[in-house]
């Protein structure tokens, strides 16, 4: 069996979890394996949906003792159910939940561990794993020496595809508790806007903003063609008040949107490492050898602080962002 462990957000598998789950199912079917999907948390309503992406079983672990997240906790439903049902794959999505609780869950299995990977086969009836290296420029594939093989997909990467499955559902037992640590209080901005590993469309922003304030000029082109604003490391270790949760790039998010727009960033490789895999990539700069025209499907040559306003008016004319 290959198992995933899913996450959900009101009531609703997180993106990054339904494609590890569609993985999950190309994988499951190429071996001939079964595919279960695993849910944790003091309420499991919405993991019925997992059947939409394949999962012929959706494993429940529901109890108090998990309302709130604990690494350990998680690790712990993670590792038993592995064992309990015979499971020789899992995946988890390289979520921030994702990349605590696989490696614990890993270490108390005694699996080999693939982070961020962007491509899975079986092969010989085992798990290979590609994954970037050197920031990038680079991909090694790994192979697994354990019985059991643990790997976080990175998100939007892997296609959504819906499969639909059994979707038998089966409870599972939820630790007692007494973790060693547990999540007590979550301080994050309301934002009411899709986070940037999630979204389709980003307006990033680079050094070339020249200030924190300027990113008013892109939070309007983003307004206006419904998307969300990202920025590069440069401009968010500037000083400008710039939250790291904005950070595209190799210490950021790693984004794959359908859109990528790119304001004064030159394209250094920690920040194209994290948005490559963008379907499209405008970029707008001044320099003419600026590399992130090397990547760009259309570039810009030009002031930012000119060719934003314009592009802005004209999405706003065309009435982009209400479609």
């Amino acid at each position: 069996m290959i198992l995933v462990f899913c996450e959900l957000k009101e009531g609703t598998i997180r993106k990054p979890s339904a494609e590890a789950l569609s993985e999950g199912r190309r994988l499951a079917d190429a071996a001939g394996l079964k595919l279960g999907a695993i849910f944790a948390g003091a309420s499991c309503a919405g993991s019925a949906d997992a059947a939409k992406y394949g999962a012929d079983v959706i494993y429940c672990a529901e109890g108090a003792s998990l309302a709130s997240y604990s690494s350990d906790g998680f690790a712990q439903v993670l590792a038993d159910t592995v064992q309990a049902k015979g499971a020789t794959v899992l995946l988890a999505a390289a979520t921030a939940v994702g990349k605590d609780v696989a490696p614990r869950a890993a270490a108390r299995l005694g699996a080999g561990y693939a982070s961020d990977v962007t491509g899975l086969a079986m092969v010989g009836g085992k798990l290979q794993a590609v994954r970037p290296v050197y920031a990038g420029k680079a991909f090694a594939t790994t192979s697994f020496a354990s019985a059991v093989q643990v790997a976080t997909t990175r998100p939007n990467v892997f296609p959504l595809a819906e499969k639909a499955g059994a979707g038998a559902a089966e409870a599972v037992a939820a630790p007692a508790g007494g973790f060693k640590s547990v999540v007590k209080e979550i301080l994050a901005k309301a934002s009411g806007k899709v986070d940037l590993s999630e979204a389709n469309i980003i307006v990033s922003g680079g050094r070339g903003m020249k200030d924190g304030a300027n990113f008013g000029l892109l939070e309007a082109l983003a307004d206006a063609i419904g998307g969300v604003v990202g920025a590069s490391r440069a401009a968010v270790d500037a000083g400008w008040g710039l939250p790291h949760s904005m950070q595209v790039g190799q210490t950021g998010k790693v984004v794959s949107p359908t859109l990528y727009i790119a304001c004064g960033i030159s394209g250094a490789i920690q920040h194209i490492a994290g948005m490559s895999g963008s379907k499209f990539i405008v970029a707008i700069n001044k320099d003419p050898e600026a590399p992130i025209f090397k990547l760009a499907d259309y570039g810009i040559v030009g002031d930012l602080f000119e060719v934003v306003p314009e592009l802005t008016k004209s999405a706003q004319g065309m009435g982009i962002g209400s479609n």
